[in-house]
């Protein structure tokens, strides 16, 4: 299950994700992070059943922390399989089945909003 973590440093610079680690035992993948002196967000993702947990342990921390049912969506009456969000993609989400009709992968998702941009007739959506 994919969580979108923001915190504030505010309440000093503690690892949180590493604390959170040894506090559950839980592994966590980092998938995006962006983080800058003052304050971060990243997108991580956990066991499906671990996901509260976590989901917990880093509110209680000063996290604000939300759970993400759905990365990409896509539109199928407006696509028209072009492939721009193939090549624009770092995850490979997108791909053409052999009949050259655009796949869609979204548990690789990790919300970049890179195919949204690139999409011509603005078929994709993100669930943020």
């Amino acid at each position: 299950m994919k969580l979108l973590v923001n915190f504030s440093r505010g309440k000093g610079r503690k690892p949180i994700i590493a604390q959170v680690v040894r506090d559950t035992g839980v592994l966590i993948s980092v998938e995006r992070a962006v983080i800058d002196s003052s304050e971060g967000e990243a997108l991580i993702d956990v066991p499906d059943d671990q996901c509260e947990l976590v989901r917990d342990t880093m509110t209680k921390l000063g996290a604000n922390v939300r759970i993400l049912e759905h990365g990409v969506s896509l539109n199928e009456s407006e696509c028209v399989d072009c492939g721009a969000c193939i090549s624009i993609c770092p995850r490979e989400v997108f791909s053409f089945d052999p009949g050259l009709k655009l796949l869609l992968s979204e548990e690789r998702c990790i919300i970049c909003g890179k195919c949204v941009e690139a999409c011509p007739h603005h078929a994709l959506t993100v669930q943020v």
